[in-house]
């Protein structure tokens, strides 16, 4: 449970930094450089026979990440195959929440912005037009 929370507080802390699209692009970019070596590196260690450098094991991370999956290297023990699942899941799902996440909270910001400026400005093009109306009625007596 304890960890559940602090992740799930890493998390907010993640998405309160992805207020700009910016910021978005650097979480977003983050998560991603991350689950990569991390899945790099994992795989050289359960996999070692197909993956025995460093290199092959990152490469076969971002195919894999990125759900290319060019086949030249697939990994033949069951660990092996376990981490693929978890980071194919993990690059289809988790980074896909992410991005709709953060896409979410843009639109709900864009909306909130739009609604009340327009309500804003036409008050004040309605105002303006009855001053205007106003002072051609002055002029013309």
């Amino acid at each position: 449970m304890a960890d559940d929370t602090r992740f799930e507080r890493w998390l907010d802390r993640m998405l309160a930094r992805a207020t700009t699209p910016r910021g978005a692009g650097v979480v977003i970019a983050t998560v991603s450089t991350s689950i990569t070596v991390a899945a790099g590196l994992l795989m050289t260690v359960v996999d070692g026979d197909n993956f025995p450098s460093l290199g092959s094991g990152l490469w076969w991370g971002v195919q894999t990440v990125t759900t290319v999956g060019y086949g030249d290297r697939v990994p033949t023990t069951v660990a092996g195959q376990l981490l693929a699942a978890l980071v194919m899941l993990l690059g289809i799902g988790f980074l896909t929440v992410i991005t709709a996440a953060i896409t979410s909270t843009f639109m709900s910001r864009s909306g909130r912005a739009s609604s009340d400026p327009d309500a804003s400005a036409t008050e004040q093009l309605r105002q303006i037009n009855e001053r205007l109306e106003r002072i051609e009625a002055a002029v013309n007596l």
